[in-house]
């Protein structure tokens, strides 16, 4: 009978190789020069045999409804992509924008995804359109969600395009120095996708032909490229360095010593800095910078709390970009160990001085490491503090499988330090099942401090099948003891144990039907607090959600909540929940977008139902409008209204936001962003020109405003403008 039971195991586990093995392709060289023009006429591209294009969406399997003749070949200093894409109507064309990095419903997008570490679980992304613009970026963790992915990474490429009304023609070509990758005796493999999407028909054709059955993002999951080899190329160490300048002038509204007006104070400022790259070896890459400066920041939006938590806000800061799923140790929602805006960014949102730091990333052998060490100066209320991070991980058994360390540290100079250090697993038993395994502990001066114990610990555990259709479930659990503080992390909750559970069913839906697709879901929360041994939170919510073959999609949910307010919770300053009191209250809740191909369109998303002791209404309206390839208008509208009957207190808030985009070409844009936010009673306004002849050379100009909209609520009365600053900045790198 043992016996028996072995057999059985090696034979479940042959079927799972065979299912998920693939035959490697011998990638095409070019026998000659390739000029960079977009017009594919070159002899060298003639010996290429096109790839396969299969159609994903919106009928998965058949035939592609346009010609695309989709060449991949190399050389021994590029990888290209060309495309001869043919469309049988003029009016499917749609060259809509210029903008780098658009993630633009209404434009074709041609391109390719790199898994250049052949890990099975990130890779990196070119895309480009008809007007020739630039989109590059990450995705990581396999691309279980939109979250998996970020545009803020930028690297050295080229594109060239050209239209016609037959249609259009795309050349990438992308350094091999640009990519991370392990060779072995100059032959390396890559895992490879391709796609083009059609926005006149809400169509992808794809190579290789990947299901749709995880859901949007499964055309972007590396565990499921292609294998090209690449013979006779051998990976360089490329060193850049960009150096900056940066003049600017911020003037400020600070209160005089009797506090009875405010005195106007004007503070011009010179700098220059330097930031430094360079590959180590074919897949490590250090960044050095001194006196860094993020002043080409877009401005975070505004948000109008209702929760009793704080506020994340996702890094939008490009020397944290590249390969930052590496430093990832996640917990439940938002909960992180390391969360790198408490680098150069204070608690109140404000710019703090980095004088300098070093980051290391990359891959060797299986090993994923990333180190971090940054030194900022003091700020208002924090002394100079530097910040160290070191993380391992290891592909264990299978591709999918990671094991890992973290350690950090935050310290000042007089001796205060926050230092944690934490083990992980990501575990892929079988087929689309995952085992998320973390445990992480923190130390701090004035503390006990006992190692292993679960005062200052953090335990999460988290079991799911990562799937869009048929059953689909996850369950967490996760516990925080009372005296665990990340200084370098982010958490919503403290000493705390929590479970949350969550089952769905999928349907990818048939050539004949409307849909695309459909799941129904079930899911909640239990929260207990230990500090006060209630259950803090608790809900069970139900729902579905859809999509369209015409673009159209949503979601509807019907929830029960359950909280207990044991700490102050104020919604504004004449708007309290009661604490010590418990709360049960019905919600509904949704959202509805019309298909982002058409050149206008809308978001609405609403919540309505009980709220606490009171009632609530809030609905969310995000126009777009696409006016021609040169301009684009986006906006948002978010009101809130909150009524307690029997506390006879009641609040209204607007946020509204409005975004306009000028680009001259793919090289000049001007952006515009204005926020209004009626609990703060401040308008926030932010303009970013930006001029970019090429990658690495940029020029900005940046103005920042916040005005007060009603200056009479304090006395004495509010200055007009509480903060405005005006920034030109020029960064040149040189490429060596």
């Amino acid at each position: 009978m043992k016996y028996a039971r072995h057999f059985f195991l090696l034979f479940l586990a042959f079927l799972f190789y065979r299912a998920n093995s693939q035959s490697i392709i011998n990638a095409s060289r070019l026998s000659g020069p390739v000029v960079l023009d977009g017009e594919l006429e070159d002899e060298a591209w003639k010996a290429i045999s096109p790839l396969p294009y299969k159609m994903q969406m919106p009928q998965f399997g058949t035939e592609p409804s346009e010609k695309a003749e989709v060449l991949l070949a190399y050389d021994e200093e590029y990888l290209y992509l060309g495309g001869k894409l043919c469309l049988s109507d003029p009016s499917y064309l749609r060259p809509t924008t210029f903008k780098r990095d658009a993630s633009d419903g209404t434009t074709d997008y041609f391109g390719i995804i790199i898994d250049s570490y052949r890990d099975k679980e990130n890779a990196v992304a070119f895309f480009t359109t008809p007007t020739g613009l630039r989109w590059d970026g990450v995705v990581w963790n396999d691309a279980l969600r939109e979250e998996d992915m970020s545009i803020d990474w930028n690297t050295f490429w080229d594109v060239a395009t050209t239209h016609s009304d037959t249609g259009w023609f795309a050349e990438i070509r992308i350094p091999w120095s640009s990519l991370r990758f392990q060779d072995k005796d100059g032959e390396v493999v890559m895992g490879i996708i391709s796609w083009w999407y059609i926005a006149a028909k809400n169509e992808v054709d794809i190579f290789p032909l990947i299901p749709l059955k995880w859901g949007s993002m499964s055309g972007w999951k590396p565990s499921r490229a292609q294998e090209f080899r690449f013979e006779g190329v051998r990976s360089s160490k490329p060193l850049y360095i960009a150096p900056y300048i940066l003049g600017g002038l911020q003037q400020s509204f600070d209160l005089n010593e009797e506090e009875t007006g405010y005195v106007k104070k004007r503070e011009p400022s010179l700098e220059a800095g330097l930031d430094l790259k360079y590959g180590i070896t074919s897949n490590l890459t250090l960044d050095l910078t001194v006196n860094t400066d993020f002043a080409q920041v877009e401005a975070d939006d505004q948000q109008v709390n209702l929760t009793r938590f704080d506020l994340f806000f996702p890094e939008k800061r490009l020397f944290f970009q590249e390969r930052a799923s590496i430093f990832d140790f996640s917990f439940d929602g938002f909960n992180r160990l390391f969360y790198s805006r408490k680098v150069g960014i204070n608690e109140d949102g404000d710019p703090v001085r980095i004088y300098g730091g070093a980051r290391l990333v990359g891959r060797a052998g299986k090993f994923d490491l990333g180190f971090l060490n940054m030194q900022t100066a003091a700020s208002e209320g924090l002394n100079p503090e530097n910040f160290a991070l070191l993380r391992l991980r290891r592909q264990a058994w299978n591709e999918n499988t990671y094991l890992g360390g973290i350690f950090t540290n935050r310290m000042d100079f007089r001796g205060n330090y926050n230092t944690t250090w934490g083990m992980d697993g990501i575990i892929r038993p079988f087929g689309d099942e995952y085992l998320t395994a973390r445990w992480a502990q923190s130390f701090e001066n004035g503390k006990t401090n006992e190692l292993f114990s679960l005062r200052p610990a953090r335990a999460y555990l988290n079991w799911e099948r990562r799937r869009y259709d048929g059953f689909n479930y996850k369950l967490s659990l996760s516990n925080a003891g009372e005296d665990y503080l990340p200084g370098m992390g982010f958490e919503l909750r403290e000493n705390y144990t929590s479970l949350e559970p969550r089952l769905a069913y999928g349907w990818l839906m048939g050539e004949g039907s409307k849909f695309l697709r459909v799941q129904a879901f079930l899911e909640g929360l239990w929260v207990e607090n230990h500090g006060y041994e209630k259950t803090e939170s608790a809900l069970a919510a139900a729902g579905v959600q859809f999509e369209t073959k015409k673009g159209w999609g949503g979601q509807s949910t019907l929830l029960m909540d359950h909280e207990y307010v044991a700490d102050t919770f104020e919604l504004s300053d004449e708007v309290a929940i009661p604490i010590g009191e418990e709360y049960d209250f019905f919600q509904a809740s949704g959202f509805l977008y019309s298909p982002f191909t058409n050149l206008a369109g809308a978001l609405v998303e609403y919540t309505v139902g009980q709220f606490y002791d009171g009632n609530l209404f809030s609905i969310g309206l995000s126009p777009r409008v696409k006016l021609s390839s040169h301009f684009e208008l986006e906006g948002y509208y978010g009101y809130n209204y909150v009524r307690f009957p029997k506390r006879d207190q009641q609040l209204a808030t607007h946020l509204a936001r409005l975004k306009a985009l000028y680009m001259l070409d793919t090289k000049f844009s001007i952006a515009a962003f204005l926020q209004y936010n009626s609990l703060d009673e401040v308008y926030a306004g932010n303009i970013r020109l930006r001029f970019n002849p090429q990658e690495g050379n940029d020029l900005y100009i940046v103005y920042n405003d916040l005005l007060n909209g009603n200056r009479k609520r304090e006395v004495p009365h509010l200055p007009f403008t509480s903060a405005r600053t005006v920034v030109v900045k020029y960064t040149y790198t040189f490429r060596l």
